[in-house]
């Protein structure tokens, strides 16, 4: 079936056909959810200002519309004679050559569509030759910290600029054994601080010594173009739900060779070539060594389509604009936290490092779980508060050792009690100016006022007191 003849059948398919009107410089792009409102416990309803975008940004207007137009069509990739199958395929196939364009690889890369980075990066991790040897900061996204110990795993403290990041790998790379393979994998934008590593360098220092790099861009593509040969990656890896598509894909790209000798990630159809029974009543498996050497079972076609649509989206936007306007939110959001003396912005590399929409603080006096509870409750805006699956990160910028958090959360406080947390909030392509100005007013009024309602711990977080709702309710 050709190009042409799947876009009559499908207008979906050339995402250009159902994009939104252009938006003004300076606007942010339609998204899903910008019309809700949420309660309050103080009584009333207000616009709900979503400031968790590093977690799962909200799916782009124009993403959720190409995936409803595709959606009567949709049907099982490579295998079915069908129409509607065969018209899903092309959709399928034509997905991977737009997120590697977006994506700036090299002729010969492949790209695997996966659940999401942790998923990529634990695909890599099954791939790496025996004996490989990885070398990752004490910094990264458990995603990108924990997939490798199969493997000699050596983790290197945090740095305190992107000149030590760099130097602090060249001595790492410099002791290990002559001959072993071996791998970085750094972030290009940190969950925690949201400041920008120094990937093309990391990358220098990795080739210089015959290692290879991988890079976690979940925090780094929806923000700031990533181009896989400019930066002299190796791989890259992202997901879908914080590049404005829903949840459930993710993609690793990069160099095909130790992709195309590893066992398959997953055994099961679609992996394999050809299968036949052997003499001696077993199995004889050939494994394709293309992507689908990765992608065994149906893939998820929606999914990687709406990744294609993300990246087509941002694409035309334009990254210059759309950072030009993210820096305006940000410088916004620091001036504001700057102005309350109680807040500490947390940072590796200092206050003017570039970063990303994605600042974490703590408040003094403040239990970090309480304040976010509070910024939901009686505000509408929704943060992130914990150790934000990054915990030695965390312990290295709050300077606190021995804690015993939550998985992915904060230990257990009540209200007001200090504990090993913080307060994050980040925003994107999607983000009013109000939304961060209605957040920038709510620090300052409960830092200077105090919460205006009841909260208690309930499974180990802070929430509001319904006790004291009910009887304000009776009371009225």
């Amino acid at each position: 079936m050709s190009a042409d003849t799947a876009t009559a059948a499908c207008p979906a398919f050339d995402a250009a056909d159902t994009a939104a009107p252009v938006t003004s410089v300076g606007e942010p792009l339609p998204v899903l959810g910008s019309e809700v409102t949420v309660p309050l416990v103080t009584g009333g309803n207000v616009g709900y200002a979503a400031l968790d975008y590093a977690a799962s940004a909200p799916a782009l207007q124009r993403v959720w519309d190409d995936v409803a137009a595709y959606a009567p069509y949709y049907g099982s990739v490579h295998r079915g004679a069908g129409y509607l199958s065969q018209l899903s395929t092309e959709l399928f196939e034509q997905a991977r050559a737009t997120v590697t364009e977006f994506l700036g690889c090299r002729p010969d890369d492949q790209l695997v569509f996966t659940r999401s980075t942790t998923d990529s990066l634990n695909l890599l991790a099954a791939a790496l030759p025996e004996g490989c040897h990885v070398y990752v900061f004490e910094t990264e996204h458990h995603a990108s910290l924990l997939p490798w110990t199969a493997h000699t795993v050596h983790y290197l403290d945090a740095p305190r600029s992107p000149e030590q990041a760099v130097a602090t790998l060249r001595e790492a790379l410099a002791a290990r054994p002559a001959q072993a393979p071996a791998l970085v994998c750094v972030t290009g934008a940190s969950n925690v601080t949201g400041e920008l590593w120094p990937v093309r360098e990391l990358a220098a220092a990795a080739h210089e010594s015959g290692a290879r790099i991988v890079l976690d861009a979940a925090q780094l593509a929806p923000h700031h173009p990533v181009d896989v040969a400019a930066l002299d990656v190796d791989w890259v890896a992202f997901s879908g739900h914080k590049l404005y598509a829903p949840l459930g894909s993710g993609v690793l790209a990069g160099r095909a060779d130790w992709l195309r000798e590893a066992e398959p990630y997953l055994a099961g159809g679609g992996a394999s070539r050809k299968v036949a029974r052997r003499a001696d009543g077993g199995v004889e498996v050939e494994w394709h060594r293309t992507a689908a050497r990765h992608e065994a079972g149906s893939p998820n076609v929606i999914g990687a389509y709406a990744i294609a649509s993300a990246c087509k989206a941002l694409t035309e936007a334009g990254f210059a604009t759309l950072v030009a306007r993210e820096n305006h939110l940000i410088d916004k959001v620091r001036a504001g936290l700057a102005d309350v003396p109680e807040v500490r912005v947390l940072s590796l590399f200092g206050e003017a490092a570039p970063r990303v929409g994605v600042l974490s603080f703590v408040v003094e006096g403040w239990n970090s779980s309480h304040f976010a509870a509070a910024l939901s409750a009686e505000y509408g805006i929704g943060v992130r508060d914990g150790l934000f699956c990054a915990h030695p990160l965390l312990r290295t910028l709050l300077g606190a050792e021995d804690e015993a958090p939550g998985e992915c959360g904060a230990p257990e406080a009540a209200p007001g009690e200090r504990a090993l947390n913080a307060v994050r909030v980040s925003f994107g392509a999607g983000t009013p100016d109000e939304h961060v100005d209605r957040f920038v007013a709510a620090v300052r009024e409960l830092v200077r006022d105090g919460a205006r309602w009841n909260y208690r711990t309930e499974d180990g977080r802070c929430v509001p007191d319904r006790d004291a709702a009910a009887a304000a309710t009776a009371e009225a």
